[in-house]
Parts: C-alpha cells; structure tokens; sequence
C-alpha cells in the first residue's frame, strides 16, 4: 500500500493523484503525415503546448507533484501518452511492449526516466509479448483487468499474470471488440474509467459482456456514455481523486452524469493534444503514486 513517505506505488486507477509523469509536446507531436499515425490532421505545436501547459495546472491545483519526460523522442509522436508504455506496482515499474509498432521503443526511454525518479524496474515484457497500458485496469488492490485486442495479446496477458502473481495480484484478461480494425486506437480505457471504487463511466456499446457482469458483480455502478459522445473520448475520464477528475470538454451529456453521481468534474481544452491524436486525460499522464 502506497502513502506520501514512498516515491511510487497504488494499486488503484482513483485513489488520490500524487505524483504523476507527463511528456510536453514537441516537434515530433506535430506530425507532417497525420495518416501513417491515423490523426485526423497534423497538430498545431503552440496551441498544443498552450493546451498542454493548461491540464498540467489542472493537475498541480489538485495536489500532484507533477513531473516532466524531457527525453527527445525522433518520430514518435504518440510519445506524448507516457500513460501506455509501462505500469506501476507497489514494488516498481513493469516495462510494457507496445502492440503499436511505431510506438517501440518509448518503453525502455520511459523506464529510465522513471529510475531517476526513484522508481525500479520490477520486470519487463519479452519476446513476442505486447501490452500497452491502455489496456490496463486496476479494479481494486488485488485485481487487474486486461483487454486483450490488437495492442495486448495472449503472450503479454501471460506474462503479466506470471510476473504479478508475486504481488498476490489476479490478472483477469477480457476481449476487446474488432471496432474499425487493427490501425485503429481501441484500448479497454477508451471504453471505461474508473472513477471511486464503486462508480465508473462506461460506453456500453462496445464493453465485452464479461467485463460488464464483473463491474456489476464488483458493487460498481456505471454512469453511461451516450453514443455521441464516445467519439469525443466521453469514457475516457482521469480520476484525480475519489469522485474528482477530469474529462474533456465538450462531452456534456457525460459530464453532468458525472455531476448527478456525486463526481467533482473539471475539464480541459484537448482539440490538438487529443481530439486530433486519440489520446485523452488518462493517455497523457502517467501516475506515479496514487494513496490507497
């Protein structure tokens, strides 16, 4: 159980956020060719720094330490989402292997960034194994939900839940649905966030059957995304403590959903730092330490 004396840890996705990672875009988030990263066109570089620098002070407000990646990364514009290259445990860093071939390589640039913080590396992903952290879900301290689908596979599932059972930590795995196919950003966080240990936001379409049955069977209630709103990441929800987080805006329909269940909700300007590239709140940070 992580607590403010130690520099990492929290086996939770809601626990109040004390230190956390993020990676300020630079010039190659501003991609020349949005089609070979499947963006929907080339992002602004000033006004995604502006939109940047703006959900940092959102973090900072509501008390996290934040922390900066400053490491260049040459033609790896998704570097930006620090959230999916490794996990943290209460015993260190699990260093991921991304199902995105463009992405590899971020992992072990990440890794080291997270040493000099004072966090070791527990283990690391081999051989044909891929996981992305996107995929990742604590539902409580002793339970991790992974979406198997074209970023995670079986091999990754499997040594995950070897390398974990150390940390008396089940890996439940759930399939992800096909969507619009491989090229495509569907992680099992483009569907859910949790947001207290009992309530989540959740775009029911697309939520494998089991998934769902296990939320409910967990005492979680599911506040639901409407359909027009799963486009412009509605689901896609950062938890800064119990009940406070925050969102995107322009997804209002969710929003006050939010509100009725008890949540605290701020929001952030995203149309270059996520509406362009497919990464909302939880894709660019990286929690370092949470309270459990």
């Amino acid at each position: 159980m992580s607590s403010l004396n130690t520099a990492f840890g929290g086996h939770t996705m809601v626990g109040p956020l004390r230190r956390v990672l993020v990676k300020r875009p630079d010039e190659g988030f501003a991609v020349a060719d949005p089609e070979r990263w499947h963006y929907t066109s080339s992002p602004n570089l000033d006004a995604a720094r502006s939109e940047h620098d703006a959900l940092v002070a959102i973090l900072r407000q509501a008390g996290a330490e934040v922390l900066v990646h400053e490491a260049p990364q040459p033609d790896r514009a998704d570097a930006i989402y620090v959230f999916d290259p490794v996990w943290i445990t209460d015993r260190g860093a699990i260093v991921l292997s991304m199902g995105k071939e463009l992405r590899r390589g971020e992992e072990q640039v990440l890794a080291r960034r997270l040493e000099e913080l004072g966090v070791p590396v527990l283990f690391g992903l081999e051989g044909e194994a891929s996981a992305e952290g996107g995929d990742m879900m604590w539902l409580d301290e002793h339970t991790l939900v992974v979406g198997r689908g074209f970023r995670t596979n079986a091999a990754g599932i499997n040594q995950l839940r070897s390398g974990l059972a150390a940390l008396e930590v089940e890996v439940i795995a759930v399939d992800l649905p096909y969507f619009t196919g491989p090229d495509a950003c569907l992680h099992l966080l483009s569907l859910v966030s949790m947001l207290d240990r009992d309530l989540a936001a959740i775009y029911p379409p697309l939520a494998p059957v089991p998934f769902w049955e296990l939320l409910l069977a967990s005492g979680v209630e599911l506040v639901e995304v409407p359909e027009e709103e799963f486009a412009t990441m509605g689901p896609n929800v950062l938890a800064l403590a119990p009940r406070r987080c925050l969102m995107l805006e322009g997804n209002p329909v969710t929003q006050r959903r939010l509100e009725a269940a008890g949540c605290e909700v701020s929001t952030y300007r995203g149309r270059e730092i996520s509406w362009k590239a497919e990464g909302g709140p939880t894709c660019l940070t990286r929690p370092i330490l949470r309270d459990t």
